[in-house]
């Protein structure tokens, strides 16, 4: 017999991602599994591990294998259709709800909403604003609106979700007062994209073109056509794109043109506000 115990001394994987494991097959809260060590697992349940195993031992992600990954203090379904949700990214929506007063009503849009990490979490967080969100696949989408089932009130506010390629996804006249996006800006001859997480990720959330930079430039020329005046664009980027979207910013005629840092040091984030 196969007992919790073994499992967890076994020492093929770290024993925190043994017992996320033996949670997400046993399907028990960790208090659960932590006060019955003598537990024996059935033949299923041993199948179910040893599946899970081999697959973290071959580099999968632990998100992608648990099915799920909090972001911001919420649950969000996550699978290989999008990219697994970071912290990095809850800086870009701690800047969002710094935007205005808590009580303003604002009309919002993230753009290339993936699991819906962004746009969900504007929602909980702020239920009297209005929130749009696009994406280009289809499978992504689903997943979001998925992610809104479970994580919103079903008496509360409904999200308007809009499949296609960034802008070119929106309803023609439509206008906000806050746009948001992660959007891909890894290059794509990039080798960090063979390694860790990012084998596992969808490419093309990851990779906007040779020099990674060519969706936020589209994004960042474009949103102005879509923001009300003084409407207010917010982007995550790569750690050495910093210089360049400000400049891109600045094209387009933004004023206010702002980069932060993450705890790092790293400029990731880099917004302004349309004149």
């Amino acid at each position: 017999m196969v007992s919790v115990a073994s499992l967890l001394l076994e020492g093929s994987l770290p024993r925190l991602e043994v017992r996320l494991l033996l949670q997400a097959v046993l399907q028990c809260s960790l208090t659960t599994l932590i006060s019955a060590p003598e537990r024996c697992l059935g033949e299923e349940e041993i199948a179910h591990f040893q599946a899970l195993q081999a697959r973290r031992q071959r580099g999968e992600p632990m998100a992608y294998l648990l099915g799920e990954r909090e972001f911001y203090g919420l649950s969000f379904l996550t699978t290989p259709a999008v990219l697994i949700p970071r912290p990095e990214t809850e800086e870009l929506v701690d800047w969002a709800l710094e935007t205005s007063a808590p009580l303003a009503s604002l009309h919002c849009l993230d753009l290339g909403t993936g699991s819906g990490a962004l746009a969900l979490s504007l929602q909980y967080h702020r239920p009297h604003w209005q929130v749009s969100a696009t994406d280009h696949s289809a499978a992504a989408l689903a997943l979001a609106k998925e992610n809104a089932a479970r994580l919103l009130p079903s008496s509360g506010p409904v999200l308007n979700w809009y499949l296609g390629n960034w802008f070119e996804a929106l309803p023609k006249g439509e206008t906000f007062d806050l746009i948001l996006s992660n959007p891909p800006y890894i290059a794509a001859a990039d080798p960090h994209l063979d390694r860790g997480d990012l084998r596992f990720e969808p490419r093309q959330a990851l990779t906007a073109g040779p020099s990674g930079t060519e969706d936020l430039a589209h994004i960042i020329a474009q949103a102005p056509l879509w923001l009300k005046p003084g409407g207010k664009l917010r982007v995550e980027h790569g750690f050495d794109q910093g210089e360049f979207c400000r400049s891109c910013f600045l094209r387009a005629g933004f004023t206010q043109v702002t980069t932060r840092t993450d705890l790092a040091g790293l400029e990731r984030l880099t917004g302004g506000q349309r004149s």
